[in-house]
């Protein structure tokens, strides 16, 4: 039986929060503004998805795979993030924990481009 695996490079990584409940709405717009930002602009980001917890819908969830250390940078220097961060982490209870992940499988490939923008699986 064959799994499915990350790449060689590749980084995974997940960011896990709480924010204050009457910052809820004003995240939410922050999220949506940055994830918009991230699909428009970083094409090293394979794939970046932001979960909210629905039994306590204060806690949120990134999960996110780098191409490679590069894309990793470029998204952590962006202004962006700076912006992002600026008005997240002041409605935070605590510290966004950031881990780092290897993946081990999963039940389907999500896609992953070449550099040239064309999918090598397809």
């Amino acid at each position: 039986m064959t799994s499915i695996q990350g790449k060689p490079g590749e980084i995974h990584e997940l960011a896990r929060y709480e924010v204050r409940p009457e910052s809820i709405d004003e995240v939410l717009a922050a999220i949506h503004e940055f994830v918009a930002h991230v699909r428009a602009n970083e094409p090293g980001a394979l794939r970046y998805e932001v979960w909210q917890e629905q039994a306590r819908p204060t806690r949120f969830v990134h999960i996110f795979v780098w191409r490679d250390e590069e894309a990793n940078r470029i998204h952590g220097q962006s202004d962006a993030v700076k912006k992002f961060a600026g008005i997240l982490y002041p409605k935070c209870l605590a510290p966004v924990e950031f881990i780092e992940y290897r993946q081990v499988d999963a039940n389907a490939a999500f896609r992953r481009e070449s550099q040239t923008g064309v999918d090598p699986t397809t």
